[in-house]
């Protein structure tokens, strides 16, 4: 009889008692020799037996059925499965005859019922150790993310610490990830340029080779540069150190947004996806024609935009690109803030912030009341998710949710306590906004910076008979002439209100401007 010498080790082996597959060959050489078995040939295999599928497995099954051999000599039953699948293969090969023997020094086997029935309690000694091994490291993994510990991999920047079983940060490439964050906020680098940047201190591939832009994407949106860990769809407050601020980070994914829309449009047609025609609904696209002039002998090029009338037939007619560009640059003027303005609203938001902080204890107090109870909620559904009363997608839906609203409150702590207001900034990033929105419309050769400024002002634009309408936004709205004229300060308390802020009582004086009160844009 000619017997297989099977040996196998999982790569990701951790018992220790398992000999490498060197020793393996060594000792069933040995039990060949004393027993006097014929060998045929030698098979290795470096895979795990938790899964069917391993090739080398397979390759002398294959064997057995062409009759090359009728037994196979292994160290033991969990070297030939650690599976139901395969270990019910090897039991029924044994039943059809077409598998004769198996040995093992390590385990006695006769080809009997009893024998078979000891062989299969061996299969699943085995499965149950995978089984009971795979769940302490899940086990493990979940008590890590609760630690706040990364269970896997370290992210570029990070070193995995074998010592303390934690995430440390490295030393030189946490810098060039820095420097990476900080190069694509300023604007003027690709993500090729960051990468072949990042190459240079040996963040590559696992093959060597420069990373591809998906890789240098997820290193650009990687929360967990800023503490936030992200594992099987599930979101985990992290404790270890951070190298990137939440500001940068804010910066970059502004910035990666800013270019994800400048792809979809031409640089030709900056007012492409901007507006919709309004008797059909259909968008407005773009269109370039040039034209000959024989007596000046040169070709001049023009650009229309013009209804797809892709939903129904439309009778709107083209509309220049001049056209156009100039009803944009004015739905931006009607709602400019004039300086004169932005700095009276400005000098009373310095006094507003005078109150604020003494303020700033409650709402303090206010907001870690809001994440204590949602400390609360989380640990409610956790509970939920392990009575199994809720499974286990809905609880990964609601724990993101509360974890988003606990890190935005979070936010708002740092905020605070950094000297920041739930209000103020919000306002006074709005004043900014409006006040520079004249300097954009009246700028030159900036139609892209125009059409971004018109989206984040209105929406729903709409073109009919080539004149351009638009919602503003509520804040935006209100600025907008005649209203405005009453007076700065009704003004101001609306865009107060609309913008969901409480306006501060305790202003001494009326701030009121004359009835005939004209605005006037001051540069």
């Amino acid at each position: 009889m000619k017997y297989i010498v099977y040996s196998r080790r999982s790569r990701d082996e951790v018992d220790k008692q398992v000999l490498s597959i060197e020793a393996q060959i060594a000792e069933l050489k040995e039990f060949a020799k004393r027993e006097n078995l014929e060998i045929s040939e030698f098979i290795e295999e470096s895979k795990t037996a938790k899964v069917p599928g391993r090739e080398k497995f397979a390759e002398v099954i294959k064997k057995l059925e062409k009759g090359e051999a009728q037994g196979i000599l292994a160290w033991h039953p969990d070297r030939l499965a650690r599976n139901s699948v395969d270990g019910g293969r090897i039991v029924y090969m044994l039943d059809t005859g077409k598998l004769l023997d198996l040995k093992f020094p390590t385990f006695w086997f006769d080809n009997t019922p009893q024998g078979k029935f000891m062989l299969s309690i061996a299969f699943g000694q085995s499965k149950y150790y995978i089984d009971n091994l795979s769940e302490n490291v899940r086990r493990g993994q979940r008590q890590k993310l609760r630690n706040g510990v990364w269970p896997a991999k370290a992210p570029y920047g990070y070193i995995n610490n074998f010592r303390t079983r934690g995430i440390d940060i490295d030393p030189e490439k946490s810098k060039a990830i820095k420097k990476a964050y900080q190069m694509f906020a300023e604007g003027n680098k690709t993500f090729i340029d960051i990468a072949r940047y990042l190459y240079k201190f040996g963040l590559t591939r696992k093959n060597g080779k420069v990373l591809h832009i998906s890789e240098v994407h997820q290193i650009l949106t990687n929360k967990f540069y800023i503490g936030i860990m992200k594992y099987k769809d599930e979101y985990y407050e992290g404790s270890h150190k951070c190298f990137i601020s939440k500001e940068l980070f804010k910066k970059v994914q502004e910035e990666r947004e800013r270019r994800i829309r400048a792809s979809y449009k031409s640089h030709t047609f900056p007012f492409v996806g901007l507006m919709k025609c309004q008797e059909c609904g259909a968008s407005i696209t773009a269109e370039q024609h040039t034209k000959f002039y024989k007596t000046k002998n040169r070709h001049a090029t023009y650009v229309y935009y013009r209804c797809t009338k892709k939903i129904v037939p439309c009778s709107q007619q083209a509309v220049t690109a001049l056209e156009i560009e100039t009803q944009v640059r004015k739905s931006i003027t009607d709602v400019a803030l004039p300086i004169s303005w932005a700095n009276k609203w400005t000098q009373w938001i310095k006094e507003d912030e005078v109150v604020e902080k003494q303020n700033t204890d409650v709402n303090l107090m206010n907001l870690k009341t809001e994440i204590e109870n949602l400390d609360k909620k989380l640990n409610i559904l956790l509970d939920s998710y392990l009575d199994q009363v809720i499974d286990p997608q809905i609880y990964k839906k609601k724990k993101n949710e509360i974890f988003e609203k606990k890190l935005k409150l979070q936010e708002e702590i740092v905020k605070i306590e950094s000297g920041g207001s739930l209000w103020l900034e919000p306002f006074k990033d709005f004043i900014e906004k409006a006040k520079t929105g004249a300097k954009i419309a009246y700028g030159k050769n900036n139609c892209e910076e125009v059409a971004l400024f018109a989206k984040n002002i209105g929406s729903n634009f709409f073109l009919h008979n080539r004149k351009l309408t638009a919602n503003y936004k509520s804040e935006f709205d209100l600025l907008r002439a005649p209203a405005i004229a009453r007076n700065v300060s009704a003004s101001l308390s609306a865009c107060v209100g609309v913008l969901g802020i409480e306006p501060s009582p305790h202003d001494p004086q009326p701030r009121i401007l004359p009835v005939n009160y004209t605005p006037l844009l001051v540069f």
